[in-house]
Parts: C-alpha cells; structure tokens; sequence
C-alpha cells in the first residue's frame, strides 16, 4: 500500500498530501507511472473533445479541462488512481442546466468560470465540513436512474449531428426527442454517411482491439477518408482547429445574480461529481487494498475545478473509464496523473491543429456509442428486481431525468432514496417474543392475557423519524388494563434527540395516567447524557433509570425488573419481553 493513500477516519485534511509520495519516489515507480500516463493520455485526448461535445461546448474546453485537472487533483487527492476531468455525467449536466437557463452557446462559455468557481467552492466547504459520508445514505439506485437518463439526453442530442440537423436545443429529454422529430425533413445525407462511416469502423476496432485506442484511431482513419472524399465533392461540418498557443485564460464574471442563476446547477454539478468519484475511488481502493479519505478527494475536486474556472475548462469529477485503464495500466502513485496532464499539453502542440480534420459527425457517433455504453442493463435489471424501493428511487430518477431538468431529476432521486432509508431507519416495531418448550426464544403468535410487566428491546437509531411510531406503539402497551410497568432496555439505541426526549416525557406522563410505570435499563452514556441534558431525568426519576453495566450485560435489566415488582407491588409478576423488530 502507498504511503499517501490517506485513512477513511476522522483525520484532518492533508494541505499538499503529494509531497510525502515525491519524498519516496522510485524510478521503478516512474517508470511504471509514464507507461500508465500514456495510455491515458491517448484515451484522454479524443474523450475530452466528446464530453465538451456533449456539453455543447468548444471541443477544446475538454482537452483544457483533463490536462489542468490531472496535474492540480493529485497534489490534493487521497486515491492514487482517480483521474481527474470531464465526464458524461457532470457533462450532460452542464448542458442541461445551460439549456435550461435558455444560454446560447457563447453565453454558456461566458458562465462557465463563474460556474466552476461556485462548484469549487461548495466542495472545498464540503470537504472541511466533513460531509462526504453523506453519500452512504444515496442508494445505487439513483445513479442508475441518473446515468440511463443521461444516456438517453446524450444519444438524441448527438443524433442531430450525426443527420446533419439544426434543431432547436432543448433542457429536457422528451422536448429533445419532440424537437428531433420535427427536424427530421432536413437530414443531411453526407453526415449521416460519415456518422455510419464511423460506426461501421469503430465496432469491429472495439470488439477485436481491446488493448488499443480505439476511438483515436477511428477518428484518423475517418478523417483521412473524408480529405479524400471532398475532392470528389462530398462536404460535412468539421471540428475547429485547436491552436494551443492561444489557450486562453477565463476570469469568472462574478455577479450576485449570476449566484441565483447558477448555484442550483453548481451545487448538483459538485453533488453528482462527489457521488461518481466516491464510487470509483472506493471501488479501485478496494481492489489495491488501499485506504481512501473521500473528503480529501473532495477537496482535490475543488482545487481542480478552480483550476479550470481560471484556465478555460469545464466541470471536473472522477472518470471511471480513465480511472480504471490507469489502475489497470499499473500506475504507482498519482504522479501518473501529473504526467497524463503535461502530455496532453503536449499533445495539444503537436496535434492542435489536426483536429479541425475531424468530421463533427464521426465524433458525435462516437459519442454516440459512449452513450450507448452507459445503459448498464444487468445494474438496471437489479434495481428493479431487487425490491419495491430500489425500483421506485430507480424509475422516480429515471422519470425526473427524462422529464425534468437533470438537476432536478438528480435530487428527486436522492429525497426519494433518504426518504425510504429513513422510513426504513426508523420503524421500531415491537414483537413479542416467549420460551419454547426446549427453553428457546421464539415468536408469541397471540398472547392469552396481557402480563403485567413488559421488557421492551429499544435498538437502532432512535431519532426524530422514529418517534411517532415509538409513541404510538407504546401508547398501545401501556392502554392495556393488565398493563403495570413497562422496562425500556435501551443497551442498543443510539442517536437520541430533542423529540425523542419530547416524546418520551410524554410517554411516561401517559403511562402514569394509565397507572402503569415506565423504567430503563442497560442506558450507555449517550443516552444517560440525552437524558440529563433534556430534563427527562427529573421526569423519569433516578430511581427507574438504570444505566449499562459492562460487568454483566442483563445485570440493569434484572434490577429493573425488581424496582418494578416494587412498584407494582407484585411479587410473581408474569413478565414477557418484547424485541424492536427492524425488518
């Protein structure tokens, strides 16, 4: 394991985390780090020109954004695999959220840096606030949901190119297949050729060289194929050349109002980005058997789409098909990263001007097929089949992606993802339960008469979502007229807040009313501590509290169950317990 690969503890955040691997830096390490830095870069190349593509935005914004990425991410990263740049997900959002905004392309160029620097900012404070573990509580379900509806916003929105069409942009995915349709009279022939073209020799590269760049090399092959065919006549629309030696620095037009605009976009922009790169990160950590602080890749995030806010590029995250060819090219450290970024620049001079003999087409059904790619049928097919609440996050996102602003759709799913947690988190329902005939613990069916001392198991997180439910499932206990006293044991419930504490003072007042007393017992700390600071102490009384004692786990319960036959002055008190039932 690398020694910069950073603990998923509570650690405080690493300023320059890069240092410690340059300390202890090999030339067997670079060596294998320049090899991985190749592969990448000439995967980098051509798919940062499809997500700009995608965005709606100058082919070279892509390029600019994957070399300034890679080379500032790392010097703050945790994992020593993710690739910083642009990808579909933070791409398709970008054009959503501009399409939405009604910006034309030259007004979405303009916002862009202001943009970024918003979603730089609400991940570096997202970073020192520590909130990266949030994600754990957003099910799979919603980035499946999110990436089929992207999929789909890509492929319409690239077939216009690929026919040659000039139909109005669109926000959503229904007005985008609605204005495709109406386009349809005015199919260009000559792209639509070269966008088959292009599929016709990317399929076979792609199924018979897996080992090999195959998108740059069908991107030269059709290039040289449409030189030759314009001497006879055949003309199609082409890429811009990128002249590197005029790269461009961006000063973000900071505004209040461009605040209201564009804050909704950058913090779904920054959540989407934490949610992509958490996975991949976690995924490739796993599997290198390294450690990875996600809030220190949060704040890797941050730095690099500052760095792309003042150089000319656009939204960062962590790109899993860059990611896993670094991983599997044998990188090192993240100094494969540093690397892949000064070879693009690199290759910007060297090949800047070349671009501009690429056909918009054939790169508009190369993405095309990336589109296609993130149709992930067997996540799809698991989500659905799995259970009732993964399949309704599932389609609710779907549905958002395909009839709302992705954005929006996006934090649909996640509401709808927390709201099922949380329904899930907090149901303490109560299950009786006896002895057997062989002295065994199982369920009570019906019970006869109800005994006249009840145990009930208190577990899990018992916090404002549950409260109601744990008031009206005791009401129902205490109304009982057998009903005398009721033992909390609260060994296991953790996470006790102000309604808690609010609904068991009333609780005990009803239960009293109701001549039957409240006690608890196997109480830790943090619930003896909830009980003091609310004042439900004095309400309780000390003589009915009874905390844990590590010594002998059923020791509290035991006095409990005396101070109860006490209470209710009986001595042969027929006594059941009942145990929170989670599922």
């Amino acid at each position: 394991m690398e020694d910069d690969v950073a603990s998923t503890g509570r650690h405080a955040l690493k300023v320059f985390p890069l240092l410690k691997t340059l300390r202890t830096y090999s030339r067997a390490k670079f060596l294998a780090d320049i090899r991985a830095a190749l592969n990448v870069a000439l995967l980098d190349f051509p798919q940062g020109m499809a997500y700009a593509l995608i965005a709606g935005l100058p082919v070279q914004i892509g390029i600019f954004c994957s070399s300034l990425a890679s080379i500032t991410g790392p010097i703050f990263a945790s994992s020593r695999f993710v690739m910083l740049g642009p990808t579909n997900a933070t791409a398709v959002m970008l054009l959503s959220a501009f399409l939405t905004l009604n910006y034309t392309p030259e007004q979405a160029v303009v916002a862009l840096p202001f943009l970024l620097l918003l979603v730089g900012t609400f991940m570096i404070i997202g970073a020192f606030l520590r909130v990266a573990s949030m994600v754990q509580y957003i099910s799979r379900s919603v980035i499946t949901g999110y990436i089929t509806a992207a999929a789909l916003l890509i492929i319409v929105n690239q077939l216009k190119t690929v026919l040659g069409l000039h139909v109005p942009p669109a926000g959503t995915l229904a007005e985008s297949v609605y204005n495709l349709a109406c386009g349809l009279s005015g199919v260009q022939w000559s792209a639509l050729a070269t966008g088959l073209l292009t599929l016709a020799i990317y399929l076979p590269l792609k199924r018979c060289a897996k080992g090999l760049p195959n998108i740059a090399i069908t991107l030269i092959i059709v290039s040289a194929l449409s030189a030759w065919a314009q001497r006879y006549g055949f003309e199609v629309e082409m890429l811009k050349p990128i002249l590197a030696g005029s790269w461009p620095l961006s000063l973000p037009q900071v505004s209040w109002g461009g605040i209201h605009e564009l804050s909704n976009a950058a913090l779904a922009v920054a959540f989407l980005s934490l949610l992509e790169s958490s996975s991949i990160a976690k995924t490739l950590a796993a599997k290198a058997g390294d450690r990875v602080d996600l809030n220190q890749q949060m704040l890797s995030m941050g730095a690099a789409n500052f760095a792309c806010a003042f150089g000319s590029g656009m939204a960062v995250s962590g790109s899993l098909t860059r990611s896993v060819l670094n991983f599997e090219s044998g990188a090192k450290t993240a100094v494969s990263s540093v690397m892949s970024g000064f070879l693009l620049i690199a290759g910007l001079f060297l090949l800047g001007k070349y671009v501009g003999y690429i056909p918009r087409p054939a790169l508009a059904a190369l993405v095309i097929m990336v589109g296609v790619s993130l149709i992930n049928r067997d996540n799809i097919a698991v989500m659905v089949k799995t259970s009732k609440s993964d399949a309704t996050v599932f389609f609710v996102t779907l549905g958002g992606g395909m009839l709302l602003p992705l954005d929006t759709a996006i934090y649909l799913g996640a509401a709808v993802s927390i709201v099922f947690f949380l329904r899930k988190a907090a149901r303490p329902e109560l299950k009786e339960i006896t002895f057997d005939e062989k002295g065994a613990l199982v369920d009570m069916d019906e019970p006869e008469a109800r005994p006249e001392i009840a145990i009930v198991h208190v577990e899990g997180d018992l916090f404002f979502a549950s409260s109601d439910l744990l008031l009206d499932q005791m009401r129902h206990l205490v109304e009982h007229p057998n009903q005398r006293a009721i033992v909390l044991r609260m060994r296991n419930a953790h996470h006790l807040d102000a309604t808690v504490a609010i609904t068991l003072k009333e609780l005990i007042a009803f239960a009293r009313s109701k001549n039957c007393a409240i006690l608890v017992s196997g109480a830790h700390a943090e619930v003896e501590r909830i009980f003091r600071k609310s004042g439900l102490m004095e309400v309780l009384g000390e003589e009915q509290f009874f905390p844990f004692d590590p010594t002998n786990v059923n020791l509290s319960t035991r006095y409990a169950l005396k101070r109860a036959q006490v209470l209710t002055g009986i001595e042969s008190a027929d006594i059941t317990i009942f145990a929170a039932d989670k599922t």
